[in-house]
This record gives structure tokens, C-alpha cells and sequence, in this order.
């Protein structure tokens, strides 16, 4: 475990500075090409402190999603001070967690660990960066009935985005229906004063009818995943049409959104705004977003 984690090296390293360094990591399946790590070691080494972020990659270390309940507190013990946590792990770590932020809480899904104080708390940045991405990106956007396609992890944390900038309805669609079901219920009771409710995903047609816009958030469109989660000709203006994907960071969704003259927001911004949000609760440093954002076009453009 602990070769896995890399703490002891990491540690000595970065002990060597005189300023107080930081160590972090991220625990997912597939993390080794994630865009992550560089975000945060270079935002650190803007602001002249050293941090280290390390991969724990459960497919390379072929260790089952489950692993996490043994990862998070091992890394805890050798000093690290957070940990992100992504696919498929983002709700399996709650149960080894002191304590949740009421909007992780909320979402039921935990992308940020911060150890303090001797406690493991639970944060969730994933909706804070869309939510910021959308104010950005898309600020005029109608949002009195939005589509979201996707009830895991990612769509949980949309959902909640959503609600909280401002969409009077949401319907959330799924392939599994009772997840859908699930999600909506949860995010109705959360947000009383907004209508929420699922719907089927195999009937795109009558899905997108009347909505203002379209939120993917499932891995269709990703490198390996390609496809369109919804016939491109349902894609007509004025619908808006929003991908949590980066990687492409034009997806063959908002590709043919944007030949039919849609508004397009691509997941570009929640993949760094999430990241500045989780930099700020592991190192109590303000992050400069613009040069995150910097950051990350360039380590796109590097690929």
C-alpha cells in the first residue's frame, strides 16, 4: 500500500523546502491521463509552494473500486493532506469518511477528501465548478426546464448545480430508470420550491420537447465511449446544450449541437473550476482561476 500511495518519497521531497508543502492525490480507475495533477502542481508552484499530487490508479494497481476504503485511510496515515476521488469510487469512500459538507451530503457523492484535524471530511467541487462553468459560459441561458442525461456520481453533482442556478424544472434521464427515479427524488426534496422529476431516456424526442437546454453527463463522447448520447437532429436552436467530457473537449455531441446553431458549453471549465475549488480546500491558498484555466489549455494543446 504504501508504494502505491507513494507517501514516503513524496514526503522527503517535499521536505526539503522551507515553506509548508502539500501532498495530495487522486484515487480513481484510468486516473493515469488526468489533467489533474499538473493543474494543481503548477498552480502551487505559481503561488511558491510545493506540492506533490500523486496517482492512485486502482485498474494499474489492480485493486477493485472497494479498495478505496483502505486507500483513504492509509493515505491519512502517511501524511497526505487530501485526496480527490473519482469514477467509480465517488460514493463507495462515504462510508470511511468522519464527516460530509452538507452539499456532498446532499449530492450523496464525495470528490474531495480533506484531512484536518485528525477527521476525513467529504466535500463535493464537482458541482461548485459546473455551476461556475455555467454562470461563465452560458450566464443568459433560459433555465426554466432542463434535460439532464446521466444519474450517477457526475449527474448527481449537475443536479445539484443545476437547482442552484436557478432551473425551475429539471428532468434527469438515465438508461436506469430507478437510478433516474432515485436521483430526482433525492434532489426534489433538497430543492422543494423547484420541479424535478425522471423520465426515459430512450425516448429522446419527447425528452427534449420544450426543454431550454441539454446537460450530458455520462461517458458517451469520452476517447474510448465515442457516440451521441441523443440524435444530433433533436439539437435545434434554442436549445443549449452543456457536456461534463473534456477529454475531447469537443465531444461529437457538442460538435453537431454546434452545426445546428446551438449554444454550446463544453466541460472544459468544470474540470478546472472543480480542481481550483478542491486546491483551495487542500491548501487554504486562493487559486487563480483564469491561469488555471491557462494551465489547462495548454496541457491540452501538449497532448
Amino acid at each position: 500500500m504504501t508504494g502505491a500511495l507513494g507517501g514516503e518519497a513524496a514526503l522527503t521531497s517535499a521536505a526539503r523546502g522551507t515553506a509548508p508543502s502539500f501532498l495530495v492525490g487522486l484515487i480513481g480507475a484510468g486516473v493515469g491521463p488526468s489533467l489533474t495533477p499538473p493543474m494543481h502542481e503548477r498552480e502551487a508552484a505559481a503561488s511558491g509552494r510545493p506540492l506533490i499530487y500523486r496517482t492512485i490508479d486502482i485498474t494499474e494497481l489492480d485493486l477493485p473500486p472497494e479498495s478505496v476504503a483502505e486507500l483513504v485511510p492509509a493515505a491519512r496515515r502517511l501524511g497526505y493532506n487530501g485526496l480527490n476521488i473519482t469514477h467509480p469510487c465517488k460514493q463507495l469512500v462515504l462510508p470511511v469518511l468522519d464527516g460530509l459538507t452538507p452539499d456532498a451530503e446532499a449530492i450523496g457523492a464525495v470528490n474531495t477528501v480533506v484531512f484536518a484535524g485528525g477527521s476525513a471530511i467529504g466535500h463535493n467541487t464537482d458541482w461548485s465548478g459546473f455551476a461556475r462553468s455555467l454562470e461563465r459560459g452560458l450566464p443568459h441561458a433560459p433555465r426554466d426546464r432542463v434535460v439532464l442525461l446521466g444519474a450517477g456520481g457526475a449527474g448527481a453533482a449537475v443536479a445539484h448545480a443545476l437547482l442552484v442556478s436557478g432551473v425551475r424544472e429539471l428532468v434527469v434521464a438515465d438508461l436506469d430508470p430507478e437510478r433516474a427515479a432515485e436521483l430526482a427524488d433525492r434532489v426534489a426534496r433538497r430543492f422543494p420550491g423547484a420541479r424535478c422529476a425522471a423520465a426515459d431516456a430512450a425516448a429522446p424526442d419527447r425528452l427534449l420537447a420544450g426543454a431550454d437546454g441539454l446537460v450530458h453527463a455520462t461517458p458517451v463522447g469520452m476517447a474510448h465511449h465515442p457516440g451521441v448520447p441523443v440524435p444530433p437532429d433533436l439539437l435545434r436552436p434554442p436549445l443549449w446544450v452543456a457536456d461534463v467530457v473534456y477529454r475531447p473537449l469537443r465531444t461529437e455531441l457538442l460538435r453537431s449541437a454546434r452545426e445546428q446553431g446551438c449554444a454550446t458549453l463544453d466541460g472544459g471549465g468544470m474540470a478546472v473550476f472543480q480542481a481550483a475549488d478542491a486546491f483551495e480546500l487542500f491548501t487554504g491558498l486562493a487559486p487563480d482561476r483564469d491561469r488555471m484555466l491557462a494551465h489547462f489549455h495548454e496541457l491540452l494543446a501538449a497532448e
